[in-house]
């Protein structure tokens, strides 16, 4: 499996440049307050409580629902409506006499939507503790009363934590928009259908029940649950439509007794994954709420809700879906084993492939996404399943770093500047110019890594293993040795490389080690390995780019940069004048296109 992410982000002001952000970083956080921030306090009494005097998660998601809300209408000016919620992981439970500290801000504002950052944590009185519950992110669209088109404004990061939100928001939404196409791929992948048949009969065969394992399968039609809920007034929000908080507490209700069909037991909900609201609802409305399990892994459950609204005799409309894993945890707290499912035919069945392929997708997300950079390995194993989060974090962890705001300047020559940081055991570098070539040009000649043996001294061969689609590329490396008796090294990197999101924004180019089967390292060669690197590339004009790279330098790369950091060489220049001589020597080779994305 692979790993690392959560969060990322950009800038949008249309003047804003690099140092402009650089400096309102500096700004005293202690006097700093974002606008948009709104937070809320909330104890939890028994009425908030379900049967174990633990908060009911139903009621936390209207809690937060409403406080993003307020959020993203402090932005916008105007009402606001959720339009989806990502995928949310309950790391603990709330009891009742704690508090509940929630805090909703801005991250991001596209045209006539934008995301919502949501961080709960508890607190408890008597003891002063205070720990991390959740954190999710929800994206809002702005509706004028008038019915006017709105196009919000957009925000200004004025912190580093806010420049790596606002960054890795425009990636998170590149994320949502092409969800249905990664379940789509898996579901179609003949491994995967082989995978499953493989993994049934090897939970028959640890379950110790073999042939009777079908026969002791619990139906799903028994965990099947229907309810209706007329929309009152008093769950409607400030806009008469169906609060969104409420229609994600119902479906959690109806999704906790789903579950608990299955086990006779009261389960424990873990996480969410996306809601997405297809469309409105409003007083006066039925709401069908429907739950069913779709599949068992040992440990857990995944269970289908869905939410469908009609008045009178019109047809019934789809307002939300989710999916939520649930566990049933023992007197000691620790996972009980579940029983397996028995699907129906047909709808049943797409049910059980999907809940698998969308625990597949979690894995590798949650692995990919939330590890720290120094907690996994520098080379992550690649495949097409885990394609979409690689590149989501390779992108993330490059605009992470060039959005670090301790680099200190090492040297510099001829305006073409050598900056370090150094934390803990980590050593990263970045050498940035400006080079009188348009970005969009030099970002479609900087991130075809084969042209880079033409300028980078470093690179001896640099071949194309895999085109993955039009954003990412494979391709194996070879470099000098770094001493004369020694063997040369080979790299296996993926290159993501982005256009901006908004006018104002980078073009980047980012490349990490990935691991290949068919590429395996070999005695005659050394494999290095790169954690994070590439380019970053902003408009000056429109015949001017202001180029950086970085390089969180592993133990394979520093040996090359090693006397330009202590201040013994300035090889830095010469390397950035090569670059800069291929891009003017290249540029009218470039194909004259918009790179701006108008996908987002």
């Amino acid at each position: 499996m692979s790993r690392s992410v959560q969060w990322f982000t950009k800038m949008s002001s249309p003047n804003s440049t690099w140092g402009k952000l650089k400096d309102l970083a500096l700004v005293d956080r202690e006097m700093y307050r974002n606008p948009t921030e709104v937070k809320k306090s909330q104890i939890v009494m028994p009425c908030h409580a379900n049967h174990c005097q633990e908060l009911s998660v139903g009621q936390l998601l209207k809690w937060m629902d409403s406080t993003a809300c307020l959020s993203a209408e402090r932005h916008a000016g105007c009402p606001c409506v959720t339009a989806s919620v990502d995928d949310i992981y309950f790391e603990h439970t709330i009891g009742v006499g704690q508090v509940v500290n929630i805090k909703a801000k801005a991250n991001r504002a596209f045209n006539s939507s934008m995301e919502v950052g949501i961080e709960v944590t508890c607190e408890d009185l008597f003891n002063g503790r205070c720990w991390k519950v959740c954190y999710a992110y929800a994206t809002f669209v702005a509706r004028h009363p008038g019915g006017e088109k709105v196009h919000l404004r957009q925000l200004v990061p004025r912190t580093q934590a806010e420049q790596a939100e606002h960054s890795v928001a425009a990636e998170r939404r590149r994320m949502r928009l092409i969800h249905h196409d990664i379940m789509k791929d898996i579901l179609n992948n003949e491994s995967f259908q082989k995978s499953i048949t493989e993994g049934f009969y090897i939970r028959q065969l640890s379950s110790g029940t073999e042939s009777q394992d079908l026969q002791e399968a619990v139906p799903t039609e028994r965990t099947q649950v229907e309810s209706v809920e007329l929309v009152l007034p008093t769950h409607a929000n400030h806009q008469v439509n169906t609060f969104g908080g409420q229609i994600m507490a119902w479906m959690e209700n109806v999704a906790t007794i789903a579950a608990s069909r299955l086990c006779n037991a009261h389960p424990t909900l873990k996480a969410i994954d996306m809601f997405h609201f297809r469309g409105p609802s409003s007083v006066g409305d039925r709401l069908v709420l429907k739950a069913i399990v779709n599949n068992t892994f040992m440990n857990s459950m995944e269970v289908g809700v869905c939410a469908e609204a009609y008045k009178g005799e019109e047809p019934l409309r789809h307002i939300n879906s989710a999916f939520m894993t649930f566990e049933v945890l023992d007197e000691a707290g620790r996972p009980r084993t579940l029983p397996p499912i028995r699907p129906e035919p047909t709808e049943g069945k797409r049910r059980y492939q999907e809940a698998i392929a969308r625990k597949k997708i979690r894995l590798d997300r949650k692995y990919i996404i939330s590890c720290k950079q120094t907690e996994m390995p520098l080379s992550v194993p690649w495949d097409p399943s885990n394609q979409v989060y690689l590149s989501y974090n390779n992108v993330f962890a490059l605009k992470m770093l060039a959005a670090r705001d301790n680099w200190v300047l090492n040297h510099e020559k001829n305006q073409v500047s050598l900056y370090t940081m150094e934390e803990d055991k980590s050593l990263c570098f970045k050498v940035e110019a400006e080079v009188a070539v348009p970005a969009a040009t030099a970002f479609l000649l900087l991130s075809d890594l084969t042209c880079r043996q033409e300028w980078d001294r470093h690179y001896n061969l640099c071949e194309l293993i895999t085109k993955v689609d039009e954003d990412d590329m494979i391709y194996r490396v070879v470099t000098p040795s770094v001493s004369e008796a020694g063997k040369v090294q080979d790299f296996v990197l993926m290159a993501s490389r982005r256009p901006p999101c908004d006018r104002g924004d980078p073009y980047v180019v980012a490349l990490r080690s990935v691991t290949l089967p068919t590429h395996q390292p070999t005695e005659d060669v050394n494999r290095g390995e790169v954690m994070c690197a590439g380019f970053t590339i902003y408009d000056i004009s429109s015949s001017t780019a202001k180029i950086t790279y970085y390089n969180q330098a592993s133990a394979e790369v520093l040996p090359y940069i090693s006397t330009d950091i202590a201040g013994l060489s300035s090889s830095f220049y010469s390397s950035f004048l090569s670059c800069s001589r291929f891009l003017l020597e290249h540029k009218a080779d470039a194909p004259a296109t918009n790179l701006v994305s108008t996908a987002l």
